[in-house]
């Protein structure tokens, strides 16, 4: 269970369904309801509190062409958790640039790749155990930049992207991003199925322990939480008693 920071300009953010214009700063329980925004205090509460040893933090400024929000991200990499760093990855200089931040792994987002190729020289770069690639979808079709596999289903983009070297793979619907209505079960029973060993993680709209249940059931190996921590929906001793009865695995 991988809680996630999405960061604008500084501020923790709370993302909804994608419309990254409209996402307003974070207002948590775990912290009180005070600190509107600070991402230090929610991503020490996040490891300290609830027990997360990984953080996955999305630079919404990067994702929009802007310039990476170094300083912060060091900063965030200091607090002790593994960081997962989604900063619009596109080449193997940006990926070595946030590992030397402190990212414990790079994600790969399909909406800022410019070409599968991009994907692969990253791999060769880092090594496979440092990088994520997020599947990024809005209401299940791919987000593509233009001339990157417009047709392609999930499946094969997902196919594509281990044939480019990757070994972990991350399911992330914008659209279901803070709704509640959890991931699309066919999607990732299709994904595990046909790649029985890779990582398997997914994100958007999980909001109970039956949906991280069910997810784990299905052969998934980590989900992202956000909206559900921070309204209190989750807590620690949840997140501990689906930690008691899904131990991690050495997939």
């Amino acid at each position: 269970m991988i809680p996630v920071l999405d960061l604008r300009a500084g501020r923790a953010v709370l993302a909804r369904g994608g419309r990254r214009e409209s996402y307003a700063a974070v207002r948590s329980v775990l912290t009180g309801g005070g600190g509107e925004g600070d991402p230090v205090p929610l991503a020490r509460a996040f490891h300290e509190d609830l027990g997360c040893d990984e953080c996955y933090v999305a630079d919404l400024d990067a994702i929009a062409g802007a310039r990476v929000q170094g300083a912060l991200l060091g900063r965030l990499a200091g607090l002790g958790a593994a960081l997962w760093i989604d900063a619009a990855v596109t080449d193997p200089a940006r990926a070595w640039g946030l590992i030397r931040l402190g990212a414990a792994r790079v994600v790969v987002g399909l909406e800022t790749l410019s070409s599968l190729r991009s994907l692969a020289a990253v791999v060769e770069a880092t090594g496979p155990e440092r990088v994520v690639f997020s599947l990024d979808l809005r209401d299940g079709a791919p987000v593509v930049r233009s001339g990157v596999a417009a047709r392609a289903t999930p499946l094969d983009l997902a196919r594509a992207a281990l044939d480019a070297g990757v070994t972990s793979l991350l399911v992330l619907d914008v659209a279901r991003v803070g709704s509640g209505r959890g991931v699309d079960d066919r999607l990732v029973s299709a994904l595990r199925a046909a790649h029985p060993g890779v990582q398997l993680f997914a994100g958007g709209g999980i909001a109970s322990v039956p949906d991280i249940e069910r997810l784990a059931d299905l052969g998934l190996d980590g989900v992202l939480l956000a909206t559900a921590l921070h309204d209190g929906r989750l807590g620690r001793a949840d997140l501990e008693a689906v930690r008691r009865r899904h131990p991690r695995d050495s997939r």
